[in-house]
């Protein structure tokens, strides 16, 4: 899962694309990078390890010149967590520099490099994403959406693209539109975006959605849309409304923040907590989501847990060792509050158990009598090869346990978790059209042939 930003017709286009990423910077925080092209063609670009914060000084700020830029927040799903890694990855190629920055996965990756590496094709890094930029390369098309469309021709999984081929900015979404991606206005700039919430904090107007399958093309000559893809069905990721995308955010069309308030409005129909005392939330993606359990339940809602907004979202660290330090630093309980209470604790989702139980722990040592978790979406039993970080079955603590299991290895009273048809059915535009093969282990295509080699980034 990335963020990317895209800026078209803007005299300081590399600046409102930085402002872009820190309003995206909860879907990637392993790196971030920037690209600018000036009114000669010049590519620059500055990438840099970590948070947009942690980058971009003033004077790398002011060799990003020109009026078109893209900008990339990577959480890494494919190839390993390093500075060659990060986006957009940059290019030349005949006729010209192409930049791309990609949110999503590929899931025949390994195959497609393969074939590219047999045909004397050299990678300079692990990601998925390379495999698109030389396929691009390779097209005889003359318009620059027409060597994007040639591209993605066999391209299985999910993508959400943003390609600057010269003068020209190209917004690409896959067939299935398992990612958000927006398109806006601000002035006479054109803007895309992952999330709404990316245009809002540049002053700008959101147009509309690019779609399913869609690739757009914007340069000096205006807008182009076209279909080259051959439809499939809909199959947008049902998590992004539970967990990733941020609660200001309209995502497929809906808010983010209705959707969160009707899930935990209908975990509370499903999973009542018969002489709990109080709700709260497990901060901040899950804040939505408890205040719907409240109203629905009738209990107060309550600030019982406190978070330190200056670290970063544990379920996105690239490693265990890092979600589990996150975990001891990122949280605090408020023993006011909770001691001697029986407490409904909501959460958005339960993936490995590692941070529930560490919260579980904190919210036991403030006093709490009774501890009753709740959660607002299924259990997640499946591994996600569609931009997830759940490669590995053995990994997911549903997969291996039963609810009771589960709510004694957390060390919660009880653990009541929303069925799939409530979480589908809360949604925006729900129940159909959502991915949500993480939560039934039904894949809408055909799984990776290599998953390991898909997750390291078809490196060999």
């Amino acid at each position: 899962m990335c963020g990317i930003f895209g800026v078209f017709g803007h005299a300081h286009a590399a600046a409102l694309a930085q402002l872009g990423l820190y309003a995206l910077q909860h879907r990637g925080q392993e790196s971030a990078g920037i690209v600018a092209v000036d009114e000669h063609g010049r590519a620059r670009t500055q990438r840099t390890m970590g948070l947009v914060s942690d980058g971009f000084n003033d004077a790398e700020m002011a060799a990003l010149v020109g009026p078109i830029s893209i900008g990339h927040t990577r959480y890494s799903t494919a190839g390993s967590s390093v500075l060659e890694n990060s986006q957009p990855i940059m290019a030349r190629l005949r006729g010209g520099q192409i930049a791309v920055a990609h949110n999503g996965n590929l899931t025949n990756a390994v195959e497609l490099r393969r074939d590219l590496e047999e045909e004397g094709a050299i990678f300079s890094s692990t990601m998925d994403t390379e495999v698109i930029l030389h396929r691009i390369a390779r097209s005889r098309a003359t318009r620059p959406e027409e060597q994007v469309a040639d591209a993605l021709q066999g391209i299985e999984g999910a993508y959400c693209l943003l390609i600057v081929v010269n003068d020209t900015v190209i917004a690409a979404r896959d067939p299935r539109g398992w990612r958000p991606l927006v398109m806006g206005r601000l002035g006479d700039t054109i803007l895309f975006a992952s999330e709404t919430c990316a245009i809002d904090i540049v002053g700008g107007t959101v147009t509309r959605e690019v779609e399913p399958g869609e690739i757009i093309a914007v340069d000096a000559d205006g807008i182009r849309s076209t279909f080259p893809l051959a439809a499939q069905p809909t199959q947008r990721c049902v998590f992004e409304h539970v967990y990733f995308a941020r609660p200001d955010s309209s995502v497929f069309g809906g808010s983010v923040d209705r959707a969160r308030r009707a899930l935990g409005r209908q975990l509370a129909l499903e999973q009542p907590a018969p002489g709990a005392q109080l709700v709260f939330a497990v901060p901040d993606s899950s804040n939505s989501a408890a205040l719907g359990f409240a109203e629905t339940s009738g209990l107060p809602f309550e600030l019982a847990l406190i978070r330190n907004h200056y670290v970063g979202r544990t379920f996105i660290q690239p490693t265990q060792a890092g979600r589990d330090s996150k975990v001891k630093i990122k949280y605090n309980a408020v023993r006011e509050v909770l001691e001697g209470r029986s407490v409904v604790m909501v959460d958005d989702s339960i993936v490995r158990g590692t941070t529930t139980r560490g919260l579980v722990a904190l919210v036991r040592g403030a006093g709490a009598r009774e501890v009753h978790m709740r959660v607002s979406s299924a259990p997640i039993i499946s591994p996600c090869y569609y931009g997830i970080d759940t490669p590995r079955r053995e990994e997911l603590i549903a997969a291996r346990m039963s609810t009771e299991e589960i709510a004694h290895a957390l060390g919660v009273d009880t653990l009541g978790y929303l069925s799939i048809e409530g979480m589908l059915s809360s949604v925006p535009k729900g129940p159909d059209g959502f991915c949500h093969a993480c939560f039934s282990g039904r894949y809408p295509t055909a799984l990776p042939a290599e998953p390991e080699l898909l997750r390291a980034g078809a490196a060999r």
